[in-house]
């Protein structure tokens, strides 16, 4: 094929012209630019798209931040469509406030980013003993980030430029004590009731439908008894383990690998010290600080003539009460262990050597350094185990990239078949019968609804093809088809008659107690003598005291109107039954100090202030035209609570 390209260049060139220019005069040079722009806009803001690779990548971006922060929350929660419109919403906050910022000229001052910077606890903790900033262990952290540390402070900057558009709405935000008061007082008020509940267990006795019944009761709601679509699959996993696997090590690399890190690898050397302090803190005023110091002359004078004595004067002089009764031991330790100026004396002396006085912001310290433990640097042969694991992982992480799109490439271009891709790969086919959303306990992609959602597309389903290769975490990717599918669909009526009829039953039960309680709720309305016992004792409950009554009390309760009390109401507990609520009497909130009080007040204006910042995004959305093409995923149901 390729001798015929070489010997009819023209003819081959004269095709190509008829094929790609004809495409470029009716979809134009922008159109394949288009192409690969990164995709579907999910969302527009002032007119910017938002285009999905943006949303990938913003989403990965928050997730290994999680899992860094709380390495024990369940990676399904973060890879579901909720989290994943949760990051877009944040997006779309970010370019919003990004670009009231910019209309309305705010930036974000040297002073102000100095402050960010050190108020952020990630960037402290590179802070050298001196207080100085270890600039290079700085440059590593951001570009862990892929970014400079011109980049990052640019992006600290804006953020802090962006917080200024609703600081300023949230900072006036202003709530008399007279309403703050007045609405506290409301919310938590109390309120003395009495319930009767008329339970629909009490009917359950009464009722025994037939099978027709229970038939017809079955197909009115035949939707309630699916049985959920179900596939048998075929999956192939590529992470930075499988590439590991594929990887022989050459001889040559391994002993050149140990001639590099054998030190590293032996451990880092350590030093024993003893020592005695005399305690003068930064904050102790400088005469204080000069006795401390004289006092930490005479005993270093003391010991140097008698260093045997050191333990002893530690133990009756040091102000250290960690180390003093060890007579100052301070056991082994390694570079970085301690404050700089005793690392530098201790890793500076010879064994029994006793130092000079060394000052630090704790106060003034004595040194005596007592053993030294060199780290041993063992043979290539004893090593050898851990040089193979390190080195292929370090080649396995180098490698993955290139393996990953033979992977990529290999399940799409073989679309009817795993197996040519996993025996060029060295993987294992796995198999699996699973549903469209994660079980629990699934591990790897099976516990991956993008991966699931890949498995249950239409393409998938209907032809059986291989789905792309999906990203499940860092370093990991997947692809599956489907072997055999099984829709969803009723599971007939003898399967379930049992549980037909326990649900028939309740409901009826349910239905029963609610029509009677109904009644005597109008009965007791118009004569309340007929409640008499059938009220139980009261009680007063408030939204923080519930008494044990159930929330849906509670609310009707509270919303009984108190210009006429003693007022009524009546609460359907659903398969519980139905209860009558008799409201006796308002009882005001408990009186609080005046403490408690201002501290309420505080607590309303934070959340009035809180609401007042909401609706002012809301408008700014509007005003910069925020529209978002991803549908909100729906809230979990009660039933979904429930199961």
């Amino acid at each position: 094929m390729f001798d015929f390209i070489r010997k009819h260049t023209k003819i081959m060139m004269g095709l190509l012209f008829v094929l790609i220019i004809p495409s470029f005069i009716l979809f134009g040079v922008d159109g394949y630019n288009k192409m690969n722009e990164g995709g579907a806009v999910v969302a527009t803001v002032d007119g910017h798209d938002i285009k999905q690779v943006e949303l990938d990548a913003a989403h990965r971006n928050e997730v290994q931040r999680v899992l860094a922060s709380t390495p024990n929350i369940d990676p399904k929660l973060l890879d579901s469509a909720e989290a994943r419109y949760a990051t877009l919403e944040n997006m779309v906050r970010e370019r919003v406030l990004a670009a009231a910022s910019a209309k309305s000229h705010l930036v974000a001052s040297d002073a102000q980013l100095a402050r960010a910077l050190e108020a952020d606890p990630s960037i402290a903790a590179l802070r050298k003993p001196d207080g100085s900033l270890d600039v290079e262990r700085y440059r590593q952290l951001v570009g862990s980030q892929g970014m400079t540390p011109e980049m990052f402070e640019a992006r600290i900057r804006a953020d802090l430029s962006a917080r200024q558009v609703v600081a300023g709405v949230a900072a006036t935000a202003f709530a008399p004590s007279a309403v703050a008061d007045t609405t506290l007082d409301a919310f938590l008020q109390k309120r003395e009731i009495q319930v009767a509940t008329i339970k629909a267990s009490s009917f359950v006795a009464k009722i025994n439908p037939t099978d027709a019944e229970l038939e017809a009761w079955y197909k009115e709601r035949s939707a309630l008894f699916q049985a959920p679509e179900k596939a048998t699959i075929e999956y192939l996993v590529l992470d930075t383990d499988s590439v590991k696997k594929s990887i022989v090590l050459n001889e040559a690399d391994l002993k050149t690998y140990y001639e590099q890190n054998a030190t590293k690898l032996a451990g880092k050397a350590e030093r024993r010290a003893s020592h005695i302090l005399i305690a003068a803190p930064k904050s102790m005023s400088s005469a204080d600080r000069e006795k401390a110091k004289q006092k930490a002359e005479a005993l270093l004078a003391q010991v140097k003539k008698a260093p045997a004595s050191f333990a002893d004067v530690a133990k009756k002089n040091s102000e250290d009460p960690g180390s003093a009764e060890k007579g100052g031991d301070l056991d082994f330790f390694s570079r970085g262990a301690m404050v700089k100026p005793v690392e530098d004396a201790v890793f500076g002396m010879k064994v029994g050597e006793i130092s000079d006085v060394v000052t630090t912001d704790f106060g003034f310290h004595i040194i005596k350094l007592t053993d030294v433990r060199e780290p041993k640097v063992r043979s290539f042969e004893e090593m050898r185990p851990e040089l193979e694991a390190e080195l292929k992982t370090e080649q396995a992480a180098r490698k993955f990239a290139e393996t990953a799109e033979t992977f990529t490439n290999g399940v799409y271009e073989q679309s009817d078949s795993l197996k040519p891709v996993a025996e060029r790969l060295k993987l294992s086919v796995q198999t699996a019968t699973l549903g469209r959303q994660p079980v629990d306990g699934a591990k790897g992609p099976l516990a991956s609804a993008k991966f699931l959602d890949a498995l249950f597309s239409a393409d998938s389903v209907e032809k059986k093809r291989n789905t792309e290769a999906v990203e499940i975490g860092p370093n990991q990717l997947a692809a599956g088809r489907i072997v055999e599918y099984t829709p969803a669909h009723a599971v007939p009526f003898a399967e379930v008659k049992a549980r037909v009829r326990e649900m028939l039953i309740a409901e009826s039960a349910a239905a029963m107690a609610k029509k009677e309680g109904e009644a005597k709720l109008a009965s007791w309305k118009q004569n309340p003598a007929e409640a008499g016992s059938a009220l139980a004792p009261a009680v007063v409950v408030s939204r923080d005291d519930v008494q044990q009554q159930a929330p849906q009390i509670i609310q009707a309760a509270l919303q009984v109107s108190p210009n006429a009390l003693p007022g009524w109401t009546g609460v359907d507990l659903g398969t519980t039954g139905y209860a009558i609520v008799k409201v006796n009497k308002l009882v005001p909130r408990t009186a609080a100090n005046e403490a408690m009080m201002q501290q309420g007040r505080e607590q309303y204006t934070r959340a009035w202030a809180s609401g007042e910042a909401k609706a002012y995004y809301e408008q700014l959305k509007a005003r910069f035209k925020v529209k978002i093409n991803l549908p909100q995923p729906n809230a979990i149901s009660a039933a979904d609570v429930g199961k």
